[in-house]
Formats: C-alpha cells, sequence, structure tokens
C-alpha cells in the first residue's frame, strides 16, 4: 500500500511538471508572436522597441492601455485585443524575465 501512494504521489508530481512546462510553451507562442516587430525574445533591432528586460508591471499596463485604446498605436491596439488580461500579463512575464 505504501509503494502505491509513493507512485501515486510521484505521478502526481510528474503530471503538474508537465502541465507547467505546457503552460510555459504556450506564453512562448504567444511571445513568439511578438517577434516580427520587437526581436526574437524581445530583443529588437535598431529602430524597434526593445522589450526584454523591462519591467513586468510597465510592460503590463502597456499592454492593456493598447487593449483599451487609451495609447495610440498603428497595430499594438488591434493585437493585443487578441488576448485576454491575464495572457497579456504572463506576455509581459516573459519580456521582463528575458535578459536584455
Amino acid at each position: 500500500m505504501a509503494i502505491s501512494k509513493k507512485w501515486l504521489a510521484a505521478g502526481v508530481l510528474c503530471a503538474l511538471a508537465a502541465g507547467a512546462q505546457a503552460q510555459v510553451n504556450q506564453i512562448k507562442v504567444w511571445a513568439a508572436a511578438c517577434a516580427n516587430c520587437h526581436g526574437t525574445d524581445g530583443r529588437a533591432e535598431p529602430g524597434a522597441v526593445s522589450l526584454a528586460g523591462q519591467s513586468k508591471d510597465d510592460l503590463t499596463q502597456k499592454l492593456l492601455d493598447f487593449k483599451a485604446g487609451k495609447r495610440p498605436a498603428t497595430i499594438m491596439h488591434q493585437l493585443a485585443k487578441g488576448y485576454s488580461d491575464e495572457q497579456l500579463t504572463q506576455i509581459a512575464g516573459y519580456f521582463a524575465a528575458q535578459k536584455k
């Protein structure tokens, strides 16, 4: 009986780890959509805005402002509307965690 509980616990931990990894991969997929303008992992070429290493709170607020139409943009307001507020927060966290 004790052995089966250990295997059950190990299975649960593996499932949780796999779920967490799937979430990380999903956030990377969302962030990859930003690469055309903001560069791979948010490190833009000269003349474009780099997102890597910026404050998560600042990035989140900017994305929410684009979504709400409070911040002028040519395309960002349209792109931001395609994500939930939680997704935008996760994307901002991803770029904040990248090295400049």
